[in-house]
This record gives C-alpha cells, structure tokens and sequence, in this order.
C-alpha cells in the first residue's frame, strides 16, 4: 500500500480523525516538558486530555490515525482490510504541518496519534518516528505526544519512538488469548506484551549517548536531554465482543496496574460496526453501564486501596447493576460499619460511600483540631446521602442506623436508579431531576 496523494490534507483529515474515534485511551499526561523559549508549545503535569479540566478548561489533544489502511483483519475493527471503507494516508510532513497549524490556532494542546498499517509494523511505526522526529527538531514542538505502538514492532523502533514521545500505549484489544485469537487473528498476545514489557522496562530512562539522535533539539541547535515515556503507559481493552465476566476483566486490569506499572487501563463498550460478531448475552441492561461500572471499580483500585478478590470473585463474577461497586461492597460488608470519623485512620474512611480521597483527606486533617459535625462533613465535601448510612461522629449517627442490608440498599438504590437511567437513556450520565420522575410517573 502506498500512501495516497490524490486527497487535499482537509479531505484526509476527515476520514482519518472519524477513524480514530473508537480508542478511547486520551489521557492526562502528567508530565512537564518545559519550552526553554526557543520553541513551540510545552506540556504540564496539570494535564493534557480529551476532556474538560476542573477549572472549566477544555484540554485537547489533536487526535488522528496516520493511516486507515490496514493488512490486518481484526473482525471488531471499522478499518480491517475486507472492509469497504474510505481509506487515507497522511505523509509525515502533513502530520507536522496539522499539529503547528492547530497549536498555533490554540485549538489543541498536544498530539494523539495511532495508527492501522502499511505494509507492516515496522514500516509504519518508521513514518510515525519520522513524524515525530520533524515535529520536536525541525519544528521544535515541545507539546504533549502520546502515540499508539503497533504490536509487532521492532524494539529499536519502539525506543526510537519512546525518547520523543510523552505517553505510549499498546492496545490489550481482549482481555484473554482466546477472545484475541478467534476476533483478531493476525494478532498474537506474545506480540502485544513485548513492546509493553520494553516500555514498562525503559520508562524514564535517560536517553542514552549513543544514540544522541533522538534528542530534542531547540532552534539555537541546543541539544535537550531526553527521558523515554516520562508519562508512562496506558492500554485499552474492548468488552463485550467476548464472554469475560467483569472479574475476569478486573483481574487482568490488577495485573496491568501491579505488575505493568500501567497510568491508566481504559475500557470500550463494544460496538458492533461490521455487524459480523455474534457477542454474548449483555451483562446488565446496557454496555454502557457496564463500562461505566468498571471505570468505578478501576478507581477503587488506584485510589482507594481495594482489591479485585474484595470486590468480585467467582460467585458474584459481575457489579451490581444498581448499586456502584463500593455501595456494593459496603452492603455486603456491614460487620465494618457503622465508622467513627473522629478515630477511622484513612483507608477505613476511603471505603464509607460518599467518602472520596479529597474529603478523607480533609477529615484526617480538620479533626486535629476540632471536634467534626455533620454538617461540617458537608461543608468537607462528603455526600451524606450516602455515607450517614455508614457513619458515626462523636458517636452520633446523623438519624437512627438500621444496620440492614436491604433496608441501606433500597435507601441508596433511590439515588442510584437515576444515574442508571441516564446512562440507559444516554443522557451523558445526567442526574434525572424531580421534575423528571414527575413527568415519567
């Protein structure tokens, strides 16, 4: 295949940013690239994403496929080769020129590019390098970068690749051999964890002297030291499209974050675009709540300490459809509760539903000084529709505690519903409001 010249770069620029809008693995960065001032752009720790900061910023990435094209014919994908689709190929100089143009515009902050491929991995990876290479040195573009690896890409590409970007990834795709081998045949699992396991392995190594080339370089010709993946990896998987449970999901997410090092594990409702996959029965009334779930949980295992096993296991292998996983956990836990706020160390507030990392903080902190009530709680920020089920402070529960498990379920599920229904109904996760439940009841 060769790359197409015939399309204008606007032409291009619509089939391959369509292309690209079934990854969903854009990421804060969380790495400083500083711009010495004497070149174009720079990345900060506060975060380059696909989404709006909390300050009410919209943080963007320019996020494209270099090509469509692709020799593989993975059945989930709208770009397999047996497929009749509008392909194109961007040059690497295109890529460069789209990113300054953008970046100049203040329309983008960084660059997430991934790619199908051209006659094979390495030949493609070579023109994202060249991409790359332009974008830093000839462009002195000192934005965020994250790029995708393509499994079966030479270790030296990879390296190459890894001292110019911020961030890489490769796709997990499906979360067992088996589902990769029957939906993605020209893929391997051995294919996808090699590059992992080098960028796991090379993540904030220092660049090396030998290979000096790879430095950044200012427009006095100042070299710059260089760190390979200083943000990290990240790695996405698609569920639905094969029979995993949700623990069997979990447990590889564990896998990735203890043993991977992974920043981010990201998960895709599947979608049956080729209309060719006879997928499973759902699990829960829509794939988009099942995500939903298992972003929650993926939480409750960076943040709050938990583990799979405490979550799911082989009896209970799905989340509650109603309940999110830690309400959940609460419930068929209540032997723990209710917790005394002023004396609970930080982990055991973690766990109390309507507690976050921040407001538990803000307990630990505020109680070395004062004695807490309920509405300072409030004030904290913890959601006392939740936690006063689950809480005591100075032994005081905010109204009689039934310590029923179908009791605190049916009081929390109240709240719960709503959120389901947004999500049912692709509200964007909107709240229903009471106006709602009149005009429906």
């Amino acid at each position: 295949m060769e790359i197409q010249k015939e399309l204008r770069i606007d032409e291009k620029l619509k089939i391959l940013t369509d292309a690209a809008k079934y990854d969903v693995a854009c990421t804060s960065s969380g790495v400083d690239r500083k711009n010495p001032g004497q070149g174009m752009g720079d990345a900060h720790a506060c975060g380059i994403c696909h989404t709006f900061a909390s300050d009410g910023r919209c943080v963007s990435l320019l996020k494209i496929l270099f090509t469509n094209e692709c020799i593989f014919d993975c059945k989930y994908c709208i770009n397999r080769k047996s497929n009749d689709v509008p392909r194109a190929s961007f040059t690497p100089e295109e890529v460069c020129e789209l990113t300054m143009q953008f970046y100049r515009r203040n329309y983008i902050e960084g660059l997430f590019l991934s790619s199908g491929i051209i006659k094979n991995p390495d030949y493609t990876m070579g023109l994202i390098y060249e991409a790359l290479w332009k974008l830093r040195n000839e462009h002195h573009f000192f934005g965020y970068i994250h790029v995708k690896a393509i499994p079966g890409t030479s270790a030296e590409i990879v390296e190459r690749i890894g001292f110019l970007a911020d961030r890489m990834s490769v796709n997990l795709e499906l979360p067992t051999k088996r589902g990769l081998e029957e939906l993605a045949p020209n893929k391997s699992h051995k294919n996808i964890m090699l590059p992992m396991n080098q960028i796991k392995n090379g993540i904030g190594n220092l660049l090396p002297g030998k290979t000096s080339g790879y430095a950044l370089v200012t427009k006095s010709g100042v070299k710059r030291p260089s760190k390979f993946v200083p943000a990290g990896q990240s790695t996405q998987m698609i569920i639905g499209a094969t029979p995993e449970t949700d623990f069997q999901l979990m447990t590889v997410t564990e896998y990735m974050y203890r043993k991977m090092k992974m920043k981010r594990v990201f998960y895709s409702a599947f979608v049956d675009v080729n209309h060719n996959i006879d997928a499973p029965v759902a699990v829960g009334p829509n794939p988009l709540l099942r995500e939903h779930r298992l972003y929650q949980a993926d939480w409750l295992l960076r943040y709050y300490g938990f583990q799979v096993g405490e979550l799911l296991n082989e009896k209970r292998p799905n989340f509650n459809v109603v309940l999110d996983p830690k309400c959940d956990w609460a419930v068929n836990h209540l032997e723990q509760f209710p917790v005394e706020v002023m004396r609970a160390d930080y982990y055991m507030l973690l766990r109390v539903p309507g507690i976050g990392v921040r407001s538990a903080k803000r307990i630990v902190s505020a109680r070395r000084y004062s004695m807490l009530d309920f509405q300072a709680l409030k004030k904290i920020g913890v959601v006392l529709k939740r936690a006063a089920y689950f809480i005591t402070c100075n032994g005081k529960s905010m109204f009689p505690l039934r310590m029923n498990q179908d009791y605190i379920a049916r009081s929390i599920a109240g709240e719960e519903q709503r959120q389901v229904f947004a999500i049912e109904e692709d509200t964007s996760y909107r709240q229903m409001t009471l106006m709602d439940l009149e005009v429906r009841g």
